[in-house]
């Protein structure tokens, strides 16, 4: 399970590595500017996309890689309460995207269902963990 978690945190890393530099883009159309429903160069130049004055994707590149790095020491428990606040921030920004801006970012959708799976796989792993004798 530690190498699937492990895996799950590399692909958030580079989903949330395209979506920081989407934040950084000043010239030029975004790749990802599908059409009026689909820009995450909207998205990601919105005041949404910070955080503290950080923008949410470097902290979504942090929070993939402690997740990544606590999956390989097999921390499943701590994982899994990571996730579920990744989650639910996500859920937020989700929320965000579709009631309020009217936009969405693929690499913010694609972040979402990386997150989600994070969650339940750690918490069968957490439970798992937590039955094995010790």
């Amino acid at each position: 399970m530690r190498y699937i978690l492990i895996t799950l945190g590399l692909l958030g890393i580079i989903v949330s590595g395209l979506a920081l530099r989407e934040h950084y883009r000043t010239a030029g159309d975004s790749p990802c500017s599908i059409n009026e429903r689909w820009d995450c160069g909207i998205v990601n130049h919105s005041p949404y996309a910070l955080l503290g004055g950080i923008p949410v994707a470097a902290i979504g590149m942090a929070g993939y890689f402690l997740m990544g790095l606590l999956a390989a020491r097999r921390a499943y428990g701590v994982v899994l309460a990571m996730a579920l606040v990744g989650l639910g921030f996500s859920l937020y920004l989700a929320h965000v995207e579709k009631d309020i801006l009217g936009v969405w970012c693929v690499y913010c959708v694609i972040s979402l269902g990386i997150i989600s799976l994070m969650t339940l796989l750690s918490a069968g792993a957490a439970i798992v963990a937590r039955r094995k004798p010790a």
